[in-house]
């Protein structure tokens, strides 16, 4: 089996999950399995967009705990805008 090498960027979305508990979410859409790929596009599909972008696979982890700490805040009530999302990523994005 030869080797892939993983994207060089990661698309995801933040959204309000309103079919189950109102919470916020995000999918990482490039890091879905063949198994749940169909279910997850669809729990987001029927949720409310947030913000939608790419994050560079090449420091992931760390986009990845900023985007832990919004969907934190948005679901403490915490109003988050658009810019301070962008700000907050900028240095993770593509």
């Amino acid at each position: 089996m030869a080797f892939t090498p993983p994207p060089d960027k990661i698309m995801f979305e933040i959204y309000k999950d309103v079919s189950r508990n109102g919470d916020y979410q995000v999918i990482y859409f490039t890091e879905l399995d063949d198994h749940t790929r169909e279910v997850e596009i669809n729990r987001a599909a029927n949720g409310e967009h947030v913000f939608d972008g790419f994050i560079r696979n090449r420091g992931k982890d760390q986009a990845k705990l900023v985007l832990g700490s919004i969907i934190e805040r948005l679901n403490k009530g915490e109003p988050v805008q658009t810019a301070d999302i962008e700000k907050e990523l900028q240095p993770f994005t593509p």
